[in-house]
């Protein structure tokens, strides 16, 4: 009525009431009455807006991308902003123009020049493997950006949802991988394959080595035993070749006993040959019977009767008749016995 206006604000809105081209009143959260026709109110949304974003790109290599996302931000200086964009309220209390709506994509588009940069910096494998590390990059250049600070915009978040390729070189891509990890598993199977050989081959060696270190062993047992027993061998030759020569030793004094013994029988029977010989010149000249006699002197009696009876026997023709009494044949054949 009368031009008169109430206007009441949310605290996330940040009012300013222009009168004559200058502000009147401003403030966040504002509750006031303005005349209308010679007032002009702006109206700058001060709270966290979640924008999402999609655009394709191109990497250093040539091959297309499509890079998804949201950014958060918000209105952190609004007289700036309302001294850039048109945020004015109309008679109805909508905007007077289209620039609240385009704030989202004034920032929309600095993300993209950002990202853009980045993903001609990069191959295809690398845009794809560094998503992170890419946005932010993209997030520490969007902060200090002269647009975004002339337009009083803090930026509050930046999240990269996804980085996709084209469908066929999603698909070489994929057979790519594929055979990278076929490779993987091969040669993961044949490194344990090889080590498993290499495990073999090596208790083989061992093997061996034990074999050849027994072997090694018994040869030289052999060989102890071989040089014992050539030392019993030597030994026992040793022990023969001294008994031999003490059996030389003992048959050369044999030798040397029975040539001295020899000797003194020859020389004894010498001496009685000689005796013999000497004796039987003294008695070459004597009577027989008186040798007879001299013979039979000290003889028993038995055997002076033995001479007797040869004497007899020998001149049997001479004698006629002899008688010989029991008693004498008793006392000679006793007399033996008795001795």
């Amino acid at each position: 009525m009368f031009g008169f206006r109430f206007i009441k604000t949310q605290p996330t809105q940040y009012v300013i009431e222009y009168r004559n081209g200058r502000p009147r009143r401003q403030g966040a959260g504002l509750a006031f009455w303005y005349f209308a026709p010679s007032s002009s109110i702006v109206v700058v949304p001060t709270a966290s807006v979640n924008e999402p974003f999609i655009f394709p790109e191109v990497t250093a290599d040539y091959q297309e991308v499509t890079v998804q996302g949201t950014i958060t931000f918000r209105v952190a200086d609004p007289r700036r902003t309302a001294a850039l964009l048109n945020f004015a309220l109309g008679p109805k209390g909508t905007y007077v123009s289209e620039d609240p709506q385009k704030l989202s994509q004034r920032l929309i588009q600095q993300v993209q020049v950002a990202v853009r940069a980045e993903v001609l910096a990069l191959p295809l494998k690398e845009v794809l493997a560094s998503g992170e590390a890419l946005i932010g990059r993209v997030g520490t250049q969007l902060r200090t950006h002269p647009t975004i600070e002339a337009l009083g915009l803090e930026l509050l978040g930046l999240s990269l949802l996804a980085v996709k390729p084209k469908p066929e070189t999603a698909k070489s891509l994929e057979a790519d991988a594929r055979e990278a990890l076929l490779r993987s598993a091969d040669e993961a199977i044949y490194q344990r394959r090889n080590a498993s050989v290499e495990h073999e081959r090596t208790i083989k060696e061992n093997e061996l080595a034990t074999e050849i270190a027994v072997e090694n062993k018994k040869r030289q047992v052999r060989e102890a035993q071989m040089e014992a027993e050539r030392s019993v061998q030597e030994r026992r030759l040793q022990i023969l070749r001294e008994e031999m020569v003490g059996k030389i030793d003992l048959e050369q004094q044999n030798k040397a006993l029975v040539g001295l013994a020899s000797a003194n029988a020859r020389e004894e029977a010498d001496a009685k040959a000689y005796g013999l010989a000497a004796m039987m010149r003294s008695f070459a000249d004597a009577d027989p019977k008186v040798l007879q006699a001299l013979a039979s002197v000290g003889m028993d009696p038995a055997r002076l009767m033995a001479l007797a009876f040869r004497d007899l026997a020998d001149n049997a023709t001479k004698i006629g008749q002899l008688n010989v009494t029991p008693d004498l044949l008793r006392e000679v054949l006793q007399q033996p016995a008795e001795r």
